[in-house]
């Protein structure tokens, strides 16, 4: 079946054809690890999980690539404000490596609640210098760089349609930007490849390089640790739409630059989740975390399950009685099946017909641009169709989940537990020391225990707590 996708390029929907037959490279931006991901940037990973199951659905071989930034971003998209990094380090008087370590874990934790599947490649950026560095001398070599005040630039100038990928002219990319005047740049849209002049002199994280020792420009790394692990022509990139005028225009300017030819085919992004004050954001301070919505008595897949009742390239309205009502409806639907599992005769014969029938028009949703919305449609369409058995509706519900990942078969009635409080916070202070100690694996060993125990932590500035599921 054909799949088609919206593509930011060219601003139409087009079918999708891999560089190699049955196999997909797929690279998306991954997070700045200085504080925890707010659920507005988790809404873009969910997205990103659901192409990626859903490509994988039809037949394809993923290979999925997604960076880790922990160095080079600084507070603006472009070239002002401090590193994250370093911002993340001076507010919680850690060092910048034990932020990244620990902003990774939580992140990486989220993504597990969420049930978004982890990416075949995660490269640090910090352990990729060398590639980036590499990177710079090709675009030296076709003279796209120059050097001012100690900097290593890109020049824009020098590559043509800049301005493909946010389809802005120059002055309205100008006029749109969050960055003071460099006196520097030759151009205001040029970008720093390599900074070996901060202008914060006790900048931690530097390195030797042809052009003096520091650091890269956020923009460099995901072109040479794409171009790394994908090879120089890329299927799908992804990201958040703010990703768009800046950071991956950026991204073409120095990787086709670098290579010489067309090096993304199909450029998908997600659209914001917004507040009723407005787009979420970590500078502000004012931003909703997974822990909070779970501190709020809600699971993880409440949230997935919110999100994906709307389109991934509409702006989506947050608000916590939305979620609450997307609660329930997950609720419902997993009493729903559940009951239908209960009834099921395992002795029944199914009919392969009417396994494909809906097997396609599921198809049919996820392949039109992942439209989610239709294909819970199919979903109850298939519990209540009275000539499908109750083994051919479980058959098809644990096929769909391959790209709901809503744990659909999972649902639990209630019932007492019985803690021991005691025995839990002993362990967690254990696993506490052992994450003191760095000793990673016995931290990850307890937390494995907790949870055989039904027990899930939720990791904070302020400690552990934790909850029973």
């Amino acid at each position: 079946m054909d799949f088609y996708v919206y593509n930011t390029l060219t601003r139409k929907k087009e079918e999708f054809i891999p560089v190699k037959e049955g196999k997909v490279g797929m690279y998306t931006c991954g997070p700045t690890v200085y504080n925890y991901a707010h659920i507005g940037n988790l809404r873009t990973y969910i997205f990103e999980d659901v192409l990626k199951k859903s490509l994988e659905y039809i037949g394809y071989k993923v290979k999925h690539v997604m960076n880790i930034t922990d160095v080079g971003h600084l507070q603006s998209d472009a070239d002002e404000g401090e590193d994250k990094m370093a911002l993340g380090a001076k507010r919680e008087n850690k060092s910048p490596w034990e932020i990244a370590r620990f902003y990774e874990d939580a992140f990486f934790d989220d993504c597990k609640k969420l049930n978004i599947k982890r990416p075949n490649v995660t490269c640090r950026a910090t352990e990729h210098i060398d590639d980036m560095v590499n990177l710079i001398k090709k675009l030296e070599e076709k003279e796209y760089i120059y050097i001012a005040n100690g900097n290593v630039y890109y020049q824009i100038d020098k590559f043509k349609d800049y301005t493909k990928l946010a389809n802005l002219s120059i002055d309205e990319l100008e006029a749109g930007s969050r960055v003071d005047v460099d006196v520097h740049k030759k151009n205001p849209l040029d970008f720093v490849l390599w900074f070996t002049n901060s202008k914060f002199t006790n900048q931690i994280m530097q390195w030797d390089s042809p052009w003096g020792k520091g650091f890269p420009g956020w923009h460099l790394e995901c072109s040479a640790m794409s171009i790394k692990y994908l090879g120089e022509r890329v299927d799908i990139h992804c990201g958040g739409i703010d990703h768009i005028p800046v950071h991956h225009t950026n991204e073409i300017a120095q990787s086709e630059g670098a290579l010489g030819h067309k090096w993304v085919n199909y450029w998908m992004h997600g659209e914001f989740l917004v507040l009723d004050s407005g787009k979420m954001s970590k500078s502000s301070g004012d931003f909703l975390t997974l822990s909070r919505l779970i501190e709020e008595g809600f699971d993880a897949l409440d949230y997935r399950y919110f999100c994906l009742q709307s389109r991934y390239r509409k702006q989506l309205l947050f608000s916590f009685q939305s979620l609450e009502e997307a609660s329930k409806g997950l609720k419902k639907l997993k009493e729903r099946i559940f009951n239908i599992g209960k009834s099921v005769n395992e002795e029944e014969e199914v009919n392969e017909e009417n396994i494909q029938e809906y097997n396609n028009k599921f198809k049919a949703c996820i392949c039109d641009d992942l439209n989610i919305p239709n294909a819970f449609t199919t979903l109850h369409e298939v519990l209540k169709h009275q000539d499908l058995t109750n083994r051919e509706k479980i058959i098809l519900v644990k096929d769909f989940d391959k790209v709901l990942a809503l744990d659909l078969l999972n649902y639990k009635e209630e019932k007492n537990l019985d803690i021991d409080e005691e025995h839990i916070n002993h362990l967690i202070v254990e696993r506490n020391e052992a994450r003191k100690n760095k000793d990673w694996a016995k931290a990850d060993e307890i937390r494995n225990k907790l949870s055989e125990m039904n027990i899930e932590l939720i990791d904070t500035k302020e400690g552990t707590t934790w909850k029973a599921r």
